[in-house]
């Protein structure tokens, strides 16, 4: 990318998003497009298409979604399904119709069957059934991934596809509702030290297997792949290791400092038995990740603890 290219980051304001634009601005990108849900509201197909017909971006990443956690996804499956495609239908076709030098359109490895082998390849994609609890969010994902190689198949645009594992960092959610796993978790140990807490719940059985990747990581890898990767599959962003829920559990009990116990709710779910990336083809292109999770995490609750009152709770 030309350092002077326009660049449009959609999602700007969220942990993918931010971090993209925090990794671009890192390393001299000044001229970027971004606008908020409030100024542009990316489900309304003719804003969109306003939007890209006056300011032609010369580069996109796709990182705006609806996402949360099992509680909202199998809560609001109407609405993930719905507002989701809605977004990737009309920015993926808005950059195609205003000539878009380049794309990036990023998922998340819930797109994986629920049974697949482990690690989880990039050609096992519709190869099985998805797991029921975000069953509507990977399909709107799915059918994004298709979008994106078939507007390259039919138009040739070089439309590529990124697909994070689990991810956390700064500007995450911390809706004990709406949130993923790490940051309940860092949440849920940080107000249980301050109250005195004599223990902490949790759901499900802590067995479940799980991938953890900071969101720094995954803007550089965003970068690399769009100076470096020009293909109509997907590619897996991912460390290539994994723990038990249980695992990271006590992993952020030790960095917050709560010294209680652990409680298991067992009668609450635990979603997919394991979710580990394959990132062989991802390796294979020279990039690999720089933080690991203890030292993650430990970067994860400063920014929790010093952007607290900013943040989604």
């Amino acid at each position: 990318m030309e350092k002077d290219a326009k660049i449009y980051v959609a999602g700007h304001r969220g942990m993918v998003g931010s971090a993209i634009l925090r990794a671009l601005q890192k390393v001299g990108y000044t001229n970027f497009l971004l606008r908020t849900s409030k100024e542009l509201d990316l489900r309304n197909q003719q804003a969109v298409a306003d939007f890209f017909a006056a300011e032609k971006p010369d580069y996109v990443f796709l990182a705006a979604a609806k996402v949360g956690g099992i509680v909202a996804n199998n809560t609001y499956r109407a609405d993930f399904l719905y507002e989701n495609l809605s977004i990737q239908n009309n920015v993926i076709h808005s950059a195609y119709v205003n000539k878009v030098t380049k794309l990036m359109f990023l998922g998340s490895s819930c797109i994986y069957p629920k049974l697949a082998p482990q690690p989880l390849k990039e050609e096992y994609l519709l190869s099985g059934y998805l797991e029921y609890t975000n069953e509507p969010y990977a399909i709107a994902k799915i059918a994004g991934i298709k979008m994106c190689e078939e507007y390259r198949n039919q138009y040739g645009c070089n439309f590529i596809s990124a697909m994070p594992t689990n991810l956390y960092g700064p500007n995450d959610n911390y809706d004990l509702q709406n949130s993923h796993v790490l940051p309940a978790m860092i949440r849920k140990f940080h107000e249980a030290k301050i109250n005195g807490a004599p223990n902490v719940t949790l759901w499900g059985t802590g067995s479940p297997m799980r991938e953890f990747l900071h969101a720094d990581d995954l803007a550089e890898a965003c970068l690399y792949l769009m100076e470096n990767y020009n293909e109509r599959e997907l590619v897996n962003i991912g460390t290539g290791t994994d723990v038990t829920i249980k695992e990271l559990a006590n992993t952020v009990k030790n960095v917050v400092g709560f010294e209680g116990e652990l409680v298991w709710d067992t009668s609450k779910p635990d979603g997919t038995p394991r979710k580990l990336m394959d990132v062989s083809k991802l390796h294979s292109y020279g990039w690999k990740h720089k933080i690991e999770l203890e030292d993650g995490i430990g970067l994860a609750y400063q920014d929790f603890l010093t952007n607290h009152d900013a943040l989604r709770l």
